[in-house]
């Protein structure tokens, strides 16, 4: 390879935040063992994956919301958001289709992440020129304000948390319409659900931040390469995401089948 070829490539590779991937990696590695536990626990009514789920749930909104969080950012990035948005929406449908067909209506996934996250890049495709004109720390100040305030929309009402709470409307609940919005009806289900409100407003704080990605403005040593096992798992997320259940249910349903046949 000649100089000048290193050199293009250095360059290109430079471009790549190596650090976002790397963190996104963790979010689905994180991501894929609590869905493991749930699948062993709530799906083959294993003791041992109930008692872990309970364990790990109080911190999945953490790391599901640093996925979201990046999402908003790498959206910055990209310039064909509606498009990704639109691919996203149709991979998600076909995972309500597929969970309702395998695990019945008791576990369909109706509005998850990947719902979620498609209709907030669609969103963001349309809105990016607004998101241009505004500030980016005005932006990022005023949807983390918005995400504070709507962090417990889906159980009746918004507010700040231990200090102003605004009790919503019975009847936004109760028509069964609005879920994807963060108003579920009281037979709503999902196994895995993800409101817009309040996960659009962190998506699009993401979004605002991204503006320093850029602008190639991040800290240098995010261009650089950390931990590469969880930088492919950030490069691959969707993929990961999408085959990590179908492997899991397999496994569990073979395990099963052993146990029963040794019983």
């Amino acid at each position: 390879m000649s100089e000048a070829a290193k050199e293009n490539s250095s360059k290109k590779e430079k471009k790549r935040i190596h650090t976002l991937d790397e963190l996104r990696g963790f979010a689905v590695f994180c991501m894929v063992f609590y869905h493991a536990f749930y699948t062993v626990g709530y799906l083959f009514n294993f003791d041992f994956g109930v008692k872990l789920i309970e364990f790990f749930m109080p911190a999945e909104p953490f790391f599901a919301g640093l996925f979201i969080l990046i999402s908003g950012i790498a959206s910055n990035l990209s310039h064909s958001n509606l498009e990704r948005g639109c691919k996203l929406l149709f991979i998600a449908e076909a995972v309500t289709v597929v969970t309702f067909l395998v695990v019945g209506e008791d576990q369909v996934i109706r509005f998850g992440v990947l719902h979620m996250l498609a209709v907030c890049m669609i969103a963001f495709g349309l809105l990016r020129k607004v998101v241009g004109l505004v500030p980016m720390w005005i932006g990022i100040i005023l949807n983390v304000l918005l995400f504070v305030f709507t962090l417990q929309i889906t159980r009746g009402y918004v507010g700040i948390p231990f200090l102003y709470q605004l009790r919503l409307p019975v009847e936004w609940y109760s028509s069964g319409i609005f879920y994807a919005l963060g108003f579920p009806s009281k037979d709503f289900v999902s196994s895995d659900y993800f409101p817009l409100m309040p996960w659009l407003f962190l998506f699009f704080a993401g979004g605002f931040f991204g503006k320093l990605a850029a602008d190639k403005k991040f800290p240098a040593f995010t261009y650089k390469k950390h931990i590469p096992p969880l930088a492919f798992l950030g490069r691959h997320a969707l993929l990961v995401y999408i085959l990590h259940q179908p492997v899991i249910y397999g496994i569990c349903s073979l395990v099963k089948l052993i146990i029963g046949s040794n019983g």
